[in-house]
């Protein structure tokens, strides 16, 4: 991808949030810090395993936090003598070997953010697979297949509300039209955004050439749950990504004044609204699922007014397909009972969407028995509810995951953790299948 004559310093407009990006860096050190000291969670002298958190990252997709990050990115590939190059869809790469010659090993993440999210999720992938670089240069490896180390662009889908839009890009699996269409909840469109960030989004579309050359991407990855702290292991594999989805719920009333409208002549949205998450709480019991209505947008959003709109996002989970089908039908079917009872009318539209991931079984194998070999560590192979880029390439490219464990299940929060020791024993682990994978 070109870099326009702006430059990554060039003015970014709006992050969707209300905050600048130096608001959302505040007390953290910038989102580049944050990923760098990924691997020990912070100050090793610290006497407290889990210290209170200072405040979460805003590391959206084309802000300053997320130049910041690129900028480390190319640093650190520079530093160790790789190949640095950004592809047409925002993605980084950084090559040993020349990946043309095909059959190549990836690693890496992301090192994007949600909304006040934590220093782990997505960077510690991305510090771990530079890290593995160095301890497998250190032990004398000699690379027999070209080795790259990726940051995926916009993979929490933060600030344009679609996750993976990089690897969606990459994959085919979103096209340029819908990308063009993707907007911040400040008007900013995606296009938009990457000239304020200096690229060009003229490049924009699939790359089947560049994921031709790719034999294998082993994703490290925090776990984002307590598996791994309840079984007692540092290190998991995982089996597969539960299918899930994003669902746009939009109730329209009547505006009204606040004082003056008698309840019995209201069209309140918030109440139907309000019946439906708790009806969404409901049918994720009844299926043993999950279901989140986790953001929400009001008009006129005022305090004496009576809604017109209420808009919320469900984001729901489950093992497999059918039951998350049951749930959603579930709470849709309460929705509308609910809109119809207080005479509100209610539209649903699904944004996005993903089926079951199986990683794939060879690859898998192929990480329990490397690190099987390890007497000292037990990595059980566990399933995940959390989506990732290796799950949106798992339909063009053999893929895997490893989990490092996380003690207390928290993400998405800038509570989220990992041990310093753990986290070196996922570089080792990733070192070891980098190892077995690539080298002699």
């Amino acid at each position: 991808m070109q870099r326009l004559d702006a430059g990554a310093g060039a003015e970014v407009e709006g992050g969707g949030d209300g905050r600048t990006d130096g608001e959302a860096r505040e007390g953290r050190g910038g989102a580049a810090e944050a990923a760098a000291r990924a691997p020990g969670g912070g100050d090793a002298s610290t006497p407290d395993p889990h210290p209170p958190p200072p405040g979460g990252d805003r590391r959206y997709a084309w802000t300053g936090a997320d130049a910041d990050c690129r900028a480390w990115f190319q640093e650190q590939a520079e530093a160790r003598g790789l190949a640095f190059e950004t592809d047409r869809n925002g993605n980084q790469w950084a090559w040993l070997g020349d990946p043309a010659a095909g059959n190549a090993v990836v690693t890496g993440s992301h090192l994007d953010s949600v909304p006040d999210g934590g220093a782990f999720d997505g960077p510690l992938g991305v510090v771990s697979a530079f890290a593995a670089l160095d301890e497998l240069r250190g032990r004398g490896a000699r690379f027999t297949r070209p080795l790259g180390i990726v940051n995926f662009g916009d993979e929490e889908g933060a600030r344009f509300g679609l996750a993976c839009v990089g690897s969606r890009l990459t994959a085919g699996a979103l096209t340029v039209e819908q990308a063009h269409r993707l907007t911040d909840g400040d008007g900013v469109t995606l296009p938009r955004a990457m000239e304020l960030a200096g690229y060009d989004p003229g490049t924009l579309g699939p790359d089947p050439e560049r994921l031709a050359r790719i034999g294998a991407f082993v994703e490290l990855h925090v776990e984002q749950g307590r598996a791994l702290d309840l079984s007692g292991d540092r290190i998991g594999i995982a089996s597969a990504i539960w299918p899930h989805g994003r669902w746009r719920f939009d109730f329209r009333g009547e505006a009204n004044h606040a004082g003056t409208t008698r309840l019995a002549d209201r069209h309140d949205p918030m109440l139907s609204y309000a019946e439906t998450v708790l009806a969404a709480r409901r049918e994720a019991e009844l299926a043993g699922a999950v279901a989140t209505f986790g953001k929400i947008g009001v008009e006129p959003n005022g305090v004496n007014a009576i809604p017109s709109l209420v808009r919320g996002w469900l984001d729901s989970r489950a093992a497999d397909q059918t039951s998350l089908d049951t749930v959603v039908t579930g709470i849709e079917k309460a929705a509308r009972e609910y809109a119809a009872a207080h005479g509100v009318d209610l539209d649903v539209v699904r944004e996005s969407f993903t089926p079951v991931v199986e990683f794939d079984h060879a690859l898998r194998d192929e990480l329990a028995r490397i690190l099987g070999t390890r007497a000292e560590l037990k990595v059980p192979v566990l399933g995940t509810g959390a989506g990732h880029d290796a799950g949106i390439l798992s339909d063009r490219i053999p893929t895997a995951m490893l989990f490092v464990r996380n003690p207390t299940g928290v993400s998405h929060s800038p509570a989220e953790y990992a041990a310093e020791d753990d986290c070196v024993a996922g570089v080792s682990a990733l070192a070891d299948v980098l190892e077995g994978l690539a080298c002699t």
